[in-house]
């Protein structure tokens, strides 16, 4: 039998969101120093890789013993949010996923390629998709992505705009302050505030 990905839904990912918040980040501020809760709660390493992105079209990963996160050395540079969606996603695997990786020996980025072409197109989207939403939660947690988004609807109101009659542009506008103050993409705060019924789909 191959790997099988772990069974979680949406609400079991917030709830462990919510515990891993409350554990290591009680003081409920935000940007959530994501990187910081890495090295010094859990010890773990970070290591800038040169040309991993280029190589292997993926930004991080997380190595086999789930000790060291090796980044890409452009995103760890140059592009903050991506870094940081990024070490929030590694870590998604740690916690989430370490029968998956305990199943998984790889040394360096060829082995890691064969180890995951052995695992289904099936699993391995179910494992991303765990990891994508538990990062998302971790650094957009819902209380304060509610708090944001009402007073970045404020500020729109101040500039003669209104929620209801925002234009596409004014919504990618909201989603940006929205997005700087958690320091994270738009496209992880659109993501969040959908998931969350803050607003629907187009």
């Amino acid at each position: 039998m191959g790997i099988r990905a772990p069974i979680y839904r949406l609400d079991d990912i917030r709830r462990a969101a919510a515990r891993f918040l409350e554990e290591h980040h009680p003081e409920g501020t935000v940007p959530v120093p994501i990187e910081w809760i890495i090295e010094q709660r859990f010890g773990m390493d970070i290591v800038p890789m040169p040309g991993l992105k280029r190589a292997f079209e993926i930004d991080a990963y997380i190595t086999s013993d789930l000790a060291e996160i090796r980044v890409d050395l452009d995103v760890y540079s140059s592009f903050e949010t991506r870094y940081r969606f990024s070490l929030a996603h590694e870590l998604a695997h740690k916690l989430l996923h370490a029968e998956v990786f305990s199943q998984l020996r790889f040394e360096g980025l060829e082995e890691w390629k064969k180890a995951r072409e052995g695992i289904s197109e099936r699993e391995y989207r179910f494992i991303e998709w765990h990891a994508n939403a538990f990062a998302g939660l971790v650094l957009v947690p819902p209380d304060a992505l509610a708090k944001q988004f009402e007073a970045a609807k404020r500020r729109l109101t101040q500039i003669g705009l209104s929620i209801e009659e925002a234009t596409p542009a004014a919504w990618d506008t909201l989603q940006s302050w929205v997005g700087d103050a958690f320091n994270v993409s738009g496209a992880v705060i659109d993501r969040r505030g959908r998931d969350d019924g803050l607003w629907v789909s187009e």
